[in-house]
């Protein structure tokens, strides 16, 4: 899995995920509940994807720009790599980098929504579809903390729970700031 698709959808599961606690507060208070829910979700997942498009992008710009700097400078001709395949090649990674990011942003975002679309289908309350959206999004944290952790040679149980844990501990924040207000 590249490593802007596994932080991207990370972020927009997390950040979706606060969202959907955040904006839970209306379930009861009014009949659009799932709808602004729904909407909540979904347009702060989309704009997180959107910024993230623009992050990766201008951050792996400016890391190339670095690099490529660097080899310029052994070569002693500036702008030596302007212009050739590695220059394209590099152009292509920024590209693709920043919409992998984005896309994956978008799809973590949807996770955390699901659940509120399905609610006729699944037949389950508004309460029961947030219970959901926090333990299918808990769950997805372990999967992808145990492949983190299985790629970096640790243990897959433990990357997993400690993926989790920091999800869990996200959302018992969410909660509270909402309980707050």
């Amino acid at each position: 899995m590249d490593r802007y698709f596994v932080r991207g959808f990370i972020d927009g599961l997390l950040s979706t995920l606060g969202i959907v606690i955040g904006a839970s507060t209306a379930i009861g208070a009014s009949a659009e509940a799932t709808q602004i829910i729904i909407a909540a979700g979904i347009g702060g997942g989309v704009a997180n994807g959107l910024s993230n498009v623009l992050g990766a992008f201008m951050g792996e710009k400016a890391a190339m720009g670095k690099e490529f700097e660097k080899v310029e400078k052994a070569l002693l001709k500036e702008e030596a790599l302007r212009g050739t395949k590695v220059d394209e090649k590099f152009r292509g990674k920024i590209i693709s980098s920043g919409v992998m990011d984005g896309l994956a942003t978008i799809g973590g975002a949807i996770v955390p929504v699901l659940p509120f679309l399905l609610i006729s289908i699944l037949a389950v309350s508004e309460i029961t579809a947030l219970y959901i959206a926090i333990v299918v999004s808990l769950a997805i944290f372990f999967l992808l903390g145990g492949y983190i952790g299985k790629v970096s040679k640790e243990n897959f149980v433990l990357a997993g729970l400690k993926m989790a844990a920091f999800g869990g501990v996200t959302a018992i924040v969410v909660t509270l700031i909402r309980l707050a207000l």
